[in-house]
């Protein structure tokens, strides 16, 4: 039962650094940003195709209040990955289970 608390605490605290903590990060733009801002690079940038998609901009589209909207957009996030990652294990896993072994050769270590 150690592993379901661990997996428990683990969604809870991935929750309250999405959700909450999140807001108080930087907005400064990062090291990338900011070499491409400072070498002009950025000057022939334009609008990614995925511009109007409802998480776009660290935010849920329709939601006017900013701190409710990037903490919505970092919990469904989290959820995302979350169901995305356990699906691939779960395949992989059920992979692994239905494989029968190799059986050794004569004159071979099994």
């Amino acid at each position: 039962m150690k592993s379901g608390r661990f997996l428990i605490g683990f969604l809870l605290v991935s929750l309250v650094l999405a959700g909450f903590v999140s807001h108080y990060a930087s907005s400064s733009p990062d090291g990338l940003e900011k070499v491409s801002a400072d070498k002009g690079v950025d000057a022939h940038s334009r609008d990614h195709s995925m511009k109007d998609s409802p998480l776009a901009d660290y935010g849920v589209k329709g939601v006017t209040d900013a701190r409710l909207s990037g903490g919505l957009s970092g919990v469904i996030g989290v959820g995302v990955v979350l169901a995305l990652g356990g699906g691939l294990f779960w395949v992989v896993r059920r992979r692994g289970t239905h494989a029968t072994p190799q059986q050794a050769r004569p004159g071979q270590d099994a």
